[in-house]
């Protein structure tokens, strides 16, 4: 199906997270930093919706210089940002430590008690994107090298995107782990733009037809997928290069384990400059799953999820909405059919869930 090109939202609200927090490094954080560390300034570092940012500059035990990454939010929602972001970023970076920032904590404010951390080493990034072949190797890599723990879907602690909360419970297969979680994202897009008739139409649709005829032949038919370990807000906000070492490197993670083809939702809007030169360069790397006939399709539905999120982040903005609504028009009358009428002529027997 074509990629259509969509605008960027407008988002002109302030940050609600005060200023004040990095103008000074608090005790709790300055616990945080390696033994030794003399704590030489602070200054504002980058740019966010939701949070402050900082780089804190060091003096270390031995007198050389070295920065940490600081990012600072507030309140319950807040904490669980950073809380899921310091679980992610630690096991992305025991999976690829040369692709990924090393994480060195998360906490609370010792002067408020509602103003939390994330703390990590500092890297110096360019203006540049990952060169297309190296971080699809490297994404390959981390995917095909990297398992659940418990051979299911899910991550061991609940994990936000932007501020809102995504499914992250063990599931045993992949389809009843996407099918709950873009069910979730349709529930919150719904209390963040109102209620629509068709929206709610499609939602069904997609649930009742799309996801499973997707999904459902991944697991089925002799074939198998693997859940493994995703960076899960992958595009050129959140990736970058690493002046010192001209490698890639991704930040910014709101992980699970899940289809490693998840991974490449974000890499499909036009409007993002990681695009789809970065889809095909990944699958130079790893093999599409099968039915291989199908991807192209499940990429979209990976990313009508991720586009029906950045909806629910922008109340009042409907252009996301618009674009989605394009997406499920077209997926539910391609497979109106569903799982059981591609089964019927495969000669597949027909699966249950």
């Amino acid at each position: 199906m074509a990629i259509t090109v969509d605008p960027e939202p407008v988002w002109d609200q302030p940050i609600a997270v005060p200023e004040k927090w990095i103008e000074t490094v608090d005790d709790n954080v300055a616990a945080k930093l390696p033994a030794g560390s003399k704590v030489k300034g602070i200054s504002r570092c980058g740019t966010s919706y939701w949070t402050r940012t900082a780089e804190i500059q060091t003096e270390q035990a031995d007198g050389t210089p070295r920065s940490f990454f600081l990012k600072v939010t507030q309140n319950e929602v807040g904490k669980a940002m950073v809380s899921g972001e310091f679980e992610s970023m630690e096991a992305l970076h025991g999976a690829s430590q040369d692709l990924t920032p090393e994480p060195i904590a998360w906490g609370t404010f010792a002067q408020a008690d509602h103003v939390h951390f994330f703390l990590c080493e500092f890297v110096k990034m360019s203006n540049d994107l990952p060169t297309v072949e190296d971080s699809m190797k490297m994404l390959a890599e981390l995917h095909a090298n990297s398992y659940s723990p418990n051979g299911k879907y899910g991550f061991h602690v609940p994990t936000l995107q932007g501020t809102v909360p995504q499914f992250a419970e063990w599931t045993e297969s992949w389809e009843d782990f996407f099918t709950n979680s873009i069910k979730l994202v349709f529930e919150n897009e719904e209390r963040s733009q109102g209620s629509d008739p068709e929206v709610q139409h499609l939602c069904k649709e997609t649930l009742e037809k799309v996801v499973p005829r997707l999904l459902r032949p991944l697991e089925t038919g002799g074939r198998h997928i693997k859940p493994c370990l995703i960076h899960g807000d992958l595009w050129d906000g959140n990736a970058s290069t690493n002046v010192d070492t001209d490698q890639p490197v991704i930040y910014d993670a709101t992980c699970i384990y899940a289809h490693n083809e998840f991974e490449l939702a974000p890499l499909r809007p036009a409007r993002h400059r990681m695009g789809t030169d970065y889809i095909n360069a990944y699958f130079r790397h790893i093999e599409a799953s099968p039915p291989k006939e199908d991807q192209d399709d499940r990429n979209a539905l990976y990313c009508l999820r991720w586009d029906m999120n950045c909806s629910t982040l922008y109340p009042g903005n409907l252009r996301y909405r618009e674009m989605c609504v394009e997406v499920m028009k077209y997926l539910v009358e391609k497979y109106s059919d569903g799982y059981e009428g591609w089964a019927r002529a495969k000669g597949e027997e027909i699966v249950s869930r």
